[in-house]
């Protein structure tokens, strides 16, 4: 057949031993061929390089007239999509491979889903992958609070340090914030950690998205890895995202929501890790922050409640039991576990500050703080300033102002 021909020359060109994954993108870039309609192939005649073997009324029995002769001949783009990818594979830097069903990276967590992707692109310590069980996503809002950038980080560091992945999408907001807080601990174990993180992105590997992002992809890369169902060249097209969040729920045991609106992409990771057995759990935060008040709606519904680490990982206990590491534990002993259990950094103050105690734990306007404290305003920004540099305030859209507390 023409494929089969045109195919074997290139395989020539694919860098390092495994080319097999190109009859795997052939089969995908098929017009009308879709994760499911790979997945009867697959079940009917075996790897893609099968499939293309078959005769018309074969293909035919399983997939029509039409797929039958969609499935004859290489699309045109087929070649452009081939020669970005090898370029991918060619470039310099962290290790990049294709990983199809049957590679012995493949993530054995995915093949437990209903609907693994066929092919994954991995840009980073991909070898690892099937070592790693103890896996936790941490996800929220895009525009989160500074208490809540905190919490994820501070959370995504001690569950690393105990020998957790953590899995996230790269987004902005606590996404970012649970990676690097992963390369922390990562990088307090003297990096003992097989894989610290996993960024399951919605584009293809070859472009960062958000792009402010390229110095903390570039960390996961050497540090964890990066995992996309898509194309090399597929840029960050919107419902790329909430399927991508498929992968997310899938990839670990339980999935954790530090902030999320009512509205929040992340409630679609939990829906989707609740419909396959997985844990839920919630940070339920300040009850005047609109950044929480998805996680308090998933707590009504039944997430667990988490305002620790300890809390996280009591949950998981009984999966923790199954699928335990031998990665030493380090962590929450020197971190604190529930709030005023242990000093925190930010109790450096006073106890008796009061402007701390007027600032409470709920955003507060400037007129509001003055009215508590009766200082004046020249007086209460000075102080607000020094408490901001000192890290134990953040300042919030529309002039309010919030007390951080350690997660």
């Amino acid at each position: 057949r023409g494929y089969v021909v045109s195919t074997s020359i290139r395989f020539q060109s694919v860098p390092g031993q495994d080319a097999e994954w190109v009859a795997w993108l052939r089969l995908l870039a098929t017009h009308g061929v879709g994760n499911e309609t790979a997945r009867r192939l697959l079940a009917a005649f075996g790897p893609p390089q099968a499939i293309f073997e078959q005769s018309q009324p074969a293909l035919e029995q399983v997939v029509g007239t039409s797929l039958a002769q969609a499935l004859s001949a290489a699309p045109p783009e087929f070649v452009r999509l081939l020669e970005r990818t090898k370029a991918w594979l060619r470039a310099a830097g962290a290790a990049r491979q294709i990983l199809h069903l049957g590679h012995a990276c493949y993530p054995p967590a995915l093949l437990q889903m209903a609907d693994p992707p066929i092919l994954l692109y991995a840009l980073g310590r991909y070898e690892k992958l099937p070592e790693i069980s103890q896996t936790v996503a941490m996800v929220g809002s895009r525009n989160p609070t500074p208490q809540g950038l905190l919490n994820a980080r501070q959370f995504s560091r001690s569950l690393a340090l105990e020998g957790w992945t953590v899995v996230s999408g790269l987004a902005q907001g606590i996404d970012a914030a649970a990676h690097q807080g992963a390369l922390d601990g990562h990088e307090a174990m003297q990096q003992r950690h097989p894989m610290c993180t996993i960024a399951v992105v919605g584009t293809g590997l070859d472009q960062v998205y958000p792009k402010a992002h390229q110095a903390l992809a570039h960390q996961i890369s050497r540090q964890g890895v990066l995992l996309s169902e898509y194309p090399i060249g597929t840029p960050p097209f919107a419902t790329n995202f909430p399927r991508r969040n498929r992968l997310i729920a899938g990839l670990s045991l339980g999935t954790v929501v530090v902030e999320a609106t009512t509205q929040s992409g992340s409630l679609i990771t939990a829906r989707q890790a609740c419909e396959k057995g997985k844990d839920v759990m919630a940070i339920p935060g300040s009850i005047h922050a609109p950044q929480t008040r998805g996680c308090r709606r998933l707590i009504k519904q039944g997430a667990k409640l988490v305002d620790s680490v300890q809390d996280v990982l009591e949950e998981l206990r009984p999966q923790m039991a199954q699928t335990l590491h031998a990665v030493p534990s380090q962590a929450t002993a020197a971190l604190p576990t529930r709030p005023g259990q242990t000093k925190s950094e930010f109790e450096d103050a006073s106890p008796d500050s009061v402007l701390l105690s007027a600032l409470g734990h709920d955003p507060v306007s400037l007129d509001a703080l003055a009215a508590r404290t009766g200082y004046d305003t020249a007086h209460l920004q000075a102080e607000l300033l020094e408490l901001e540099l000192d890290g134990q305030l953040g300042r919030l859209p529309g002039g309010l102002y919030m007390r951080l507390a350690r997660a």
